[in-house]
C-alpha cells in the first residue's frame, strides 16, 4: 500500500464568503468559539470560524465530499441541522451548520460546497459560525 504522507504545513483556505480571513467566533453570550472551551459539562470539540447566514461556503482545499451529517438530535435545531463529512490533504473533518451543495464527489479549493444555514434563527445574537471539527476530535487550530 502507498504511504499517505501528511503535511504539517496544511493550512484551510476560505471557508465562508463572508469570512476571507477565516477569523474565529471568539466570546458571545452563547459561548466561547475555541477548541476546549465549556459547553455545560462537556467541552467544546470544534473551532468556530465567524459565517454570515446565508453566506456560500467553499472547500478550503481540494476535497473529497464523504456524506452529510446531522449535529443534533434536538427537534427545535432542525434549522441548522446539517453538515457534511469531508476529507483532504490527509486530513478526516467535518462542516457543521453547512447546507451542503452536493454529498459526494470531488471539490477544488475555493469551490462552492454550501450554504451556511440560518444561526441567528436557532441562537438569537451568537456569533454566526461554521464549526470545524476533525474526526479524531483533535485540536483544528493548528490548521487554521
Amino acid at each position: 500500500d502507498p504511504v499517505l504522507w501528511v503535511c504539517d504545513g496544511v493550512k484551510f483556505g476560505q471557508l465562508c464568503s463572508s469570512n476571507p480571513s477565516n477569523s474565529r467566533r471568539t466570546s458571545d453570550r452563547w459561548g466561547q468559539g475555541q477548541y476546549g472551551a465549556g459547553r455545560g459539562t462537556r467541552l467544546h470539540q470544534g473551532l468556530d470560524i465567524k459565517c454570515s447566514d446565508g453566506a456560500a461556503v467553499y472547500a478550503p482545499f481540494d476535497v473529497t465530499l464523504k456524506g452529510k451529517l446531522t449535529v443534533y438530535t434536538d427537534p427545535s435545531k432542525a434549522a441548522i441541522n446539517e453538515g457534511i463529512n469531508l476529507s483532504g490533504q490527509g486530513l478526516c473533518f467535518k462542516l457543521f451548520y453547512v447546507r451542503p451543495d452536493r454529498t459526494s464527489g470531488t471539490v477544488r479549493k475555493g469551490q462552492r460546497i454550501g450554504t451556511m444555514l440560518p444561526m441567528q434563527s436557532v441562537y438569537p445574537g451568537i456569533t454566526s459560525h461554521i464549526h470545524v471539527q476533525m474526526c479524531d476530535k483533535r485540536d483544528p487550530t493548528p490548521y487554521f
